[in-house]
């Protein structure tokens, strides 16, 4: 599937098959994995084959069982590390999605098991992202309309409906869709909403908003 096809698919799963990820998916997550550290010098893990994080309380709460392997989305502290970890994190998400896993962002439902993973010294822990073969595919949640997000209309260019059509395909934290995108001549203005998680929401929002333009030639304001 391309990546439209991904993110159109893709839905939140938090009950997982007990079965390992096999090698050529693994190693193929791992290249994307490498890639998006390289490029931006943020520091992705992936934790495969490791039960004990979603084995706790908070886990079972949140309804989630079966995981055992996640992402830990980790990178240097800063204004910008939350969308940053949105924005590349949903980047991961889509190619999980085309290789035929399924996958959850995790804020607290999970318990940080010492040693799994690195948090080097200027550095932060965002989220996680719960990975792997999903027992469900998930389902789709109620959306809100483009005009409740945007500022979309008869003079809004095509390509700006299909970003904002897609943007609203994201996922964001309890499904609140906090953020508002605006067109103008000059660029298009990305607004994160009040509330937890919302820059990180943002991340992602953008991603998929510029799925949607298709490479139209925009500038974020």
């Amino acid at each position: 599937m391309n990546l439209m096809e991904a993110a159109q698919s893709r839905h939140s799963v938090r009950q997982y098959l007990e079965k390992p990820i096999d090698g050529e998916t693994l190693a193929a997550l791992q290249e994307e994995i490498a890639g998006i550290n390289r490029e931006t010098g943020l520091h992705f893990q992936l934790v495969a084959n490791e039960p004990r994080a979603f084995d706790c309380a908070m886990a079972h709460y949140g309804k989630f069982s079966g995981v055992t392997s996640y992402v830990a989305l980790v990178g240097p502290k800063g204004n910008t590390l939350g969308e940053q970890c949105g924005y590349y994190g949903e980047r991961l998400v889509l190619r999980a999605q085309q290789l035929g896993l399924n996958t959850c962002w995790v804020a607290m439902s999970y318990k940080r098991i010492p040693n799994v993973f690195q948090v080097e010294p200027g550095e932060k822990l965002t989220v996680v992202l719960a990975i792997g073969y999903g027992a469900v595919q998930g389902t789709a949640h109620r959306s809100k309309a483009a005009t409740d997000v945007s500022n979309v209309g008869s003079g809004t260019p095509e390509w700006f409906r299909s970003g904002v059509a897609c943007a609203l395909l994201a996922p964001t934290a309890m499904n609140q869709q906090k953020f508002t995108l605006t067109w103008t001549q000059e660029g298009v203005r990305a607004q994160a909403g009040m509330g937890f998680y919302t820059k990180l929401d943002l991340g992602i929002v953008k991603y998929h908003f510029e799925l949607g333009a298709d490479g139209a030639p925009f500038r974020w304001l």
